[in-house]
């Protein structure tokens, strides 16, 4: 289990010194290079990586691609930045990124980054569930999972490829067997909470990243969907209007 990266720089060779550089930093591990916004864009929708390098000199289009990332509603990686120029450092800290390095880079300084950052968001082992049917065993990572909905005495889990795998067992049966990020929202819903881009309380909705579908929640439920509501926000940035 690694860090996983991509490196955005449209300098071939400023990319090319940082990933030698990362390429000593045990449990960090390189997912995609990108040069312009089109290849940020497709590393980063194809291969979730939990960090993103950007250099802030060599990449004008920063606003944009931050922009279109929140617009497709997806979990956006955390990013450290890095420049020639001290006075972006106040850009880095307004779009919320983690942390900001000034160039030439320090192996010393990007490392003393990356202890802070494996300090504050420590990998976790995934947790697997086992469905089990007659003499059939099918295994899934629970990150995997968007959300459960019931369908009678049965349950479908909706995973993020769109993929449904039904089991024989009731949505309550699975409600005292997974994690605590996943709640009950709805007699027929059980939502992911990692997994969730916005909760509409005008529609009694949720929407799910990954997704076009609208997740209802119910008025019984209404304590659970103000506790997802407060452990979110506490982990938000924020943007006041």
């Amino acid at each position: 289990m690694d860090y996983t990266y991509t490196i955005i720089d449209s300098d071939f060779e400023a990319l090319d010194r940082l990933k030698n550089l990362l390429d000593g930093m045990e449990e960090f591990k390189c997912v995609g290079l990108a040069r312009t916004k089109e290849e940020s864009l497709h590393s980063i929708l194809n291969h979730q990586p939990r960090l993103l390098y950007i250099d802030m000199d060599n990449q004008p289009n920063l606003r944009e691609l931050l922009y279109e990332l929140r617009q497709l509603q997806i979990s956006i990686p955390h990013i450290i930045g890095f420049s020639k120029d001290k006075t972006l450092a106040y850009n880095a800290i307004k779009e919320g990124f983690f942390d900001y390095l000034l160039k030439p880079i320090s192996a010393l300084e990007l490392k003393k980054t990356l202890i802070r950052y494996k300090n504050q968001f420590p990998l976790k082992a995934p947790k697997i569930l086992c469905l089990k049917s007659y003499k059939d065993y099918r295994y899934i990572d629970t990150r995997e999972i968007l959300y459960l909905q019931a369908d009678n005495n049965a349950t479908d889990f909706i995973l993020k490829n769109g993929e449904i795998i039904s089991a024989f067992k009731t949505l309550k049966h699975f409600q005292n067997l997974l994690p605590k990020n996943f709640v009950r929202i709805h007699n027929s819903y059980i939502i992911n909470q990692d997994m969730i881009a916005r909760i509409h309380y005008g529609k009694s909705k949720f929407a799910m990243k990954n997704s076009s579908t609208s997740i209802p929640f119910s008025r019984s439920y209404r304590t659970n969907v103000d506790g997802l509501k407060k452990s979110l926000t506490k982990l938000a940035l924020h943007s006041s209007h």
